[in-house]
């Protein structure tokens, strides 16, 4: 296990010096955001060229796969089609005025760095997942393969529901309350939420429900605390003027029945 850590430590770090060398010729680090799900499949797939194939290793990368693949080419082309992302912006504005930092080294220390760290972190499952000496899944790993394939499912059909809504002039200004997003207000991260907990479970299958943990619990915590809903939400209040009634009447991530809420009724979770 040590040694497929270790190794998949310098494979990440070599494409993250790759991607930053192309952020600086760009000078837009945006697509860090696809490049966090494309280069979670990479580690999948250093992990399971370092394993004797079983059913562990075999399903867990094919999970991976397919979460990673669909999520990191549908990044990309978001980000090819709208630029640079008004956070890196924000960003490397206060680098460069508060810090006196160049846009190579903003780039490096703000961006890829840390986001290097938080990546391996979070692909712990989809690593220590592929190890086990186990010729048979449990009913623990039937429980996370249902919950991670739910999972895919369900974040894809919320991406397609937001961009065919999005892709429509008529709705410019106005909050997508339609299909998955009309139950919660960000389906799309309930499903990588699920994904996670999915491929967990199977980690912990395989043996290593330990050191695999730390994984879900920091995209959790990403997700629901730091860089999820924190820096959407806060933008979406911003710019749509019926935002907060939406929240006000919808739960935040799980899927909930629509809330008929007085004027002063406390908010859902």
């Amino acid at each position: 296990m040590l040694s497929v850590l270790l190794i998949n430590a310098g494979v990440s770090a070599v494409c993250f010096a790759l991607a930053w060398w192309i952020s600086v010729r760009l000078r837009d680090p945006s697509f860090i955001d696809a490049w966090w799900a494309l280069g979670i499949v990479v580690l999948g797939a250093a992990t399971f060229l370092q394993t004797t194939p079983g059913p562990h290793a075999l399903v867990v990368f094919a999970l991976t796969a397919a979460w990673g693949l669909r999520l990191g080419l549908y990044l990309l082309r978001r980000w090819r089609e709208h630029g640079k992302d008004r956070r890196y912006a924000g960003l490397e504005k206060a680098a460069r005025e508060k810090h006196g930092m160049s846009f190579a080294a903003f780039s490096a220390l703000w961006v890829f760095a840390p986001q290097m760290l938080l990546q391996f972190v979070v692909a712990l499952p989809a690593m220590l997942g592929q190890i086990s000496d186990r010729d048979v899944f449990g009913w623990l790993a039937w429980f996370g393969l249902t919950l991670a394939v739910f999972g895919i499912v369900y974040e894809s059909v919320a991406d397609w529901q937001l961009t065919r809504f999005k892709s429509d002039p008529a709705n410019a200004g106005k909050v997508m309350d339609r299909g998955l997003w009309r139950y919660s207000r960000h389906p799309n991260y309930f499903g990588d939420l699920c994904t996670w907990w999915g491929l967990y479970a199977i980690a912990a299958d395989a043996g290593h429900a330990l050191w695999a943990l730390p994984g879900p619990l920091l995209l959790t915590f990403l997700l629901t605390s730091f860089s999820g809903a924190p820096t959407t939400e806060p933008h979406l209040k911003r710019t749509r003027p019926d935002y907060e009634a939406y929240k006000r009447r919808t739960s935040a991530y799980i899927p909930w029945p629509v809330r008929r809420l007085s004027a002063d009724a406390p908010r859902p979770n």
